[in-house]
């Protein structure tokens, strides 16, 4: 999943994030301060990463620890995408919850809702 991927799939507008230098040697610990929020849910940041965003070069995307947990990529799911979906959408059904399930390769196809 390269940068741009990550931002796009957290909902995360790169032009609302603060400039980064080309390279940090420690990660942004300076940034984990408690002075900078969480670009998802605006609680203080406790993870912070540069990334590279087409056009506007390099910036932190700050991010609480259980937003940081929650979307960090994990490579994905080890058995086929079609039974973690099914398995997903049983216990949805289950709980009688609505869900979307999102994929990075579900954009608008059948695998995109539950």
């Amino acid at each position: 999943m390269t940068d741009a991927d990550l931002l796009r799939s957290l909902g995360v507008d790169p032009s609302q994030l603060d400039p980064a230098p080309p390279w940090a040697p420690r990660a942004g610990v300076e940034r984990l301060d408690g002075s900078h929020r969480c670009a998802l849910c605006g609680k203080p940041a406790r993870a912070t990463v540069g990334v590279d965003t087409p056009g506007r070069g390099r910036r932190w995307l700050d991010r609480c620890m259980p937003c940081f947990i929650a979307t960090t990529p994990r490579g994905g799911p080890r058995e086929p995408l079609a039974d973690t979906l099914a398995v997903l959408r049983e216990a949805a059904r289950e709980a009688g919850a609505t869900v979307t399930i999102r994929t990075a390769t579900s954009r608008g196809g059948p695998d995109s809702a539950a």
